[in-house]
């Protein structure tokens, strides 16, 4: 990967297209935003792929991401807390416990920040 300065920030391009990365908003993505999205987008990709194995019927999978940052050690992150809400007509505990341990064990985004921020996972079910 290759990032190339611009006025407001950095740019790199992808097979899917370009990505401005910026400490401001106007000129592109956060890295903090990219960071969460990475841990979210990962978790939720490894959690449907569980439950498409386990032969789970769900509809749909949302990840709501809270963040606490610590301004005091550079505005780091310390903890990102995840909410799964999975719509689903019926809805059994132990299976998206599992569910959920599985994504943990095999996001990789998860395995890499786990020993410098805390990453809480919690599911929620939506009733179709």
């Amino acid at each position: 990967m290759e990032y190339k300065m611009t006025e407001g920030g950095f740019t790199t391009k992808f097979e899917y297209g370009k990505l401005d990365i910026s400490g401001n908003e106007e000129y592109g993505f956060r890295p903090y935003q990219l960071l969460v999205s990475s841990v979210a987008v990962c978790s939720g990709g490894v959690l449907r792929k569980v439950l498409e194995k386990m032969r789970y019927p769900f509809e749909d999978i949302a990840v709501n991401a809270n963040v606490e940052r610590n301004e005091a050690e550079a505005n780091r992150i310390e903890k990102i807390e995840l909410t799964f809400h999975i719509k689903a007509s019926d809805w059994n505990e132990q299976k998206i416990e599992k569910a959920m341990q599985l994504t943990r064990k095999n996001c990789s985004m998860i395995q890499s920040v786990q020993d410098s921020i805390e990453v809480v996972e919690s599911a929620k079910w939506v009733q179709l």
